[in-house]
């Protein structure tokens, strides 16, 4: 079996890994690079079949989870490849596209991905591991061929809601690996990182600066972040605030399809359409795609109840906002990584922020493995090799993992 990573060994994000064996190739992933700007046009990766033309020898395409910089690039892949994914991540996709979002795509999958259930195709056999990842329904992937393993951490972390899936993973990992594929977000060319904080940690956090605002709190977080909008939700429900999301989020929520996630009916949640939106959905005639009425929140009423909300809070909504005259005492949360803060395109956020006098603060949990759980993760594993991957200090695996071998974009190697 041999392996060539075309893009993420040394970068995170645009994940994309080809997995050769018996002349037979499967794909892993196949993200945009998180530094590419919206309106910029990838290239594929120089997979043969992966594009237009026809190429019985690739089998399958497998994305890992649905984040864009794992997915993004799919809707450039042939329909003559078969996509393989999990159920939950391909409904919230779908979900998104329906909402007008370049965060979805409808994906008609080969097949699903589900926890260490295994899938035979050619001389590969896959078997998913289901992840705690900020992604709803990631998984990790463990392939078989030729007799050697190949296990592919994907996205994961340890600190989340789903740590007890992490912990399993802990108890019985993959056996007899041979080559580890291991995400590295979280290694820096810093020697000894501080460890981050839990999810849990982030809902105390979240919970006091409600409690403190007097207005509105306007949160700011990825709608693909199911797990995110939960701990927002347990905010408002110990401070005795209500959530209010937007409708991409809403759809999202209810298209994971699991009584424990928070969507509208429940108590203490209400749903925001932004006007643009609004419009829209009239011009489609997509008027399933509302809520009821005594689910929604409109935006005569904001100002009355801006005192009792948490707010998601999207820039497409910032108009909306200041017709409705309800920012006075109002706090915004950032809830994303906070390098995404520095980029050119959040200008227009700060600069509302400051237009208005809102304070901001950043409440954020990493969507990914500390150092300290990576080296659980590689200790449980224990590969003959650990090859690095989606991550900016590649060159620092080896100050804290055993047997790192690092690998360039493009080179064929053997597992």
């Amino acid at each position: 079996m041999k392996v060539r990573i075309h893009r993420g060994a040394k970068q995170i994000g645009g994940n994309c890994i080809e997995v050769a064996a018996q002349e037979k190739r499967i794909v892993l992933d196949v993200g945009r690079p998180l530094e590419a700007a919206a309106d910029e046009i990838v290239p594929l990766p120089d997979v043969a079949g992966l594009a237009a033309a026809d190429d019985p020898d690739l089998l399958g395409l497998f994305i890992s989870h649905g984040h864009q910089d794992h997915w993004g690039l799919v809707e450039q892949v042939s329909p003559n490849v078969p996509i393989y994914i999990g159920k939950g991540a391909a409904d919230i996709l779908r979900a998104a596209a329906r909402i007008y979002s370049k965060a979805g795509v409808d994906i008609t999958p080969a097949g699903h991905l589900l926890h260490r259930e295994l899938l035979e195709v050619g001389p590969f056999t896959i078997t998913p591991f289901l992840n705690d990842h900020n992604a709803f329904d990631t998984y990790s992937l463990l392939i078989e061929a030729d007799g050697r393993r190949l296990f592919y951490s994907a996205d994961l972390q340890g600190h989340g809601p789903k740590r007890a899936i992490f912990e399993e993973m802990l108890r019985k990992p993959p056996p007899q690996v041979d080559v580890m594929l291991m995400e590295g977000t979280n290694v820096t060319a810093d020697p000894a990182p501080a460890p981050g904080i839990s999810e849990e940690d982030l809902r105390a956090d979240l919970a006091r600066t409600v409690r403190e605002t007097k207005g509105m709190v306007l949160a700011t977080y990825s709608s693909q972040s199911i797990d995110r909008m939960c701990s927002m939700y347990s905010a408002a429900r110990r401070t005795g605030h209500t959530l209010v999301v937007d409708l991409l989020t809403a759809r999202m929520a209810i298209a994971t399809g699991r009584e424990t996630v928070p969507k509208p009916g429940w108590e203490q949640f209400l749903v925001y359409v932004p006007y643009f939106l609004r419009r829209q959905i009239r011009e489609d005639e997509s008027f399933d795609l509302l809520p009821d009425k005594a689910h929604r929140i409109f935006p005569e009423a904001l100002p009355e109840r801006r005192g009792e909300l948490l707010m998601t809070f999207r820039m497409s909504m910032a108009r909306d906002l200041e017709r409705a005259d309800c920012l006075e005492g109002a706090c915004a949360v950032w809830s994303q990584w906070p390098g995404y803060l520095e980029r050119a395109n959040s200008k227009p956020y700060k600069d509302f922020l400051a237009k208005h006098a809102i304070p901001l603060k950043v409440h954020h949990a990493s969507g990914h493995a500390y150092v300290d759980d990576l080296k659980k993760l590689a200790e449980a594993v224990a590969p003959e090799r650990l090859v690095p991957i989606h991550s900016f200090a590649a060159n620092r695996f080896a100050d804290h993992f055993a047997n790192v071998v690092l690998h360039d974009d493009g080179e064929w190697w053997e597992v």
